[in-house]
């Protein structure tokens, strides 16, 4: 079983930066595909970025320019910064990890409001 913890979240005004983290348990985590997921109030959870143990980062393009996915295997931890925020980002925040499995945390709330 592998457990995911996001954090990171809060309030933050528009044009503002953020950077959530995500700590995944187990000795595996190299091996995984890490994701940022997102869902705001009405609407389905959608796919903001991605980063897989080898190869190239995927973004929404609503994303792209503004948001930065990272990880550093030897922490067991992936990062999402959020540069430029606008307040249809605005969503709780959701880490994935996937291998074979699909593992959520529990999200952490953004909001982008002056």
């Amino acid at each position: 079983q592998v457990q995911v913890v996001e954090s990171g979240g809060g309030l933050v005004q528009p044009g503002g930066s953020l950077t959530l983290s995500c700590a995944a348990s187990g000795r595996s985590f190299s091996i995984y595909t890490m994701g940022w997921y997102r869902q705001a109030p009405g609407k389905q959870r959608e796919l903001v970025a991605s980063i897989p143990s080898l190869g190239n980062t995927n973004y929404a393009d609503s994303v792209k320019g503004r948001f930065t996915i990272s990880r550093v295997n030897a922490k067991n931890t992936v990062y999402l910064q959020m540069n430029s925020l606008k307040p249809e980002d605005t969503a709780v925040y959701y880490c994935n990890a996937r291998y074979i499995y699909d593992y959520w945390g529990q999200g952490t709330q953004v909001t982008v409001s002056s």
